[in-house]
């Protein structure tokens, strides 16, 4: 009888255990934001389509003073992600074999964010979805619109 009653036990562990792991999915992310327009999503280089972000050492001027524009673009998706699940709608490779992707918070656009608080450009040459966010933040001199910079093609061009 003792040993009916380990094996009771144990079968009803083994399959609370069962139910627990397929009624309750752990849902975790390994993220890793390299840059404004690229994170490392599960394993995966994703690089944001139809944005450009400033270069991490790219600097702009404001009213005289240096601001590390490219790490502050960075710094801004960072605090924007948080803790909060990132989804990607992926839309091919690019020449980098990076996949190409938009990508989402909380159903919002990160690029979209991005662009529309100033720290990115719309990527006219592969995209022209964000370029009334650009418009937004150019006419509202959001973000580097309201100082001093090179676009983020031309300054890897000096470089």
């Amino acid at each position: 009888m003792f040993l009916n009653k380990r094996k009771v036990i144990l079968l009803i562990s083994v399959s609370s255990l069962i139910f627990f792991l397929i009624f309750n999915p752990v849902s975790s992310q390994e993220l890793r934001v390299v840059d404004g327009d690229t994170i490392h999503l599960n394993g995966e280089k994703i690089r944001f389509n139809g944005i450009d972000t400033p270069e991490l050492k790219q600097t702009c001027i404001n009213e005289g003073v240096i601001n590390p524009c490219g790490i502050t673009a960075k710094e801004m998706l960072i605090k924007k992600i948080g803790n909060n699940k990132v989804e990607c709608i992926r839309e091919g490779k690019d020449q980098y074999k990076r996949t190409l992707a938009e990508c989402f918070v909380n159903e919002e656009s990160l690029s979209s964010y991005l662009v529309r608080r100033g720290y990115a450009f719309a990527y006219r040459r592969y995209s022209k979805k964000f370029i009334p966010d650009e418009d937004y933040a150019k006419i509202n001199l959001i973000g580097m619109w309201s100082m001093e910079f090179d676009y983020p093609w031309d300054y890897r061009k000096l470089k």
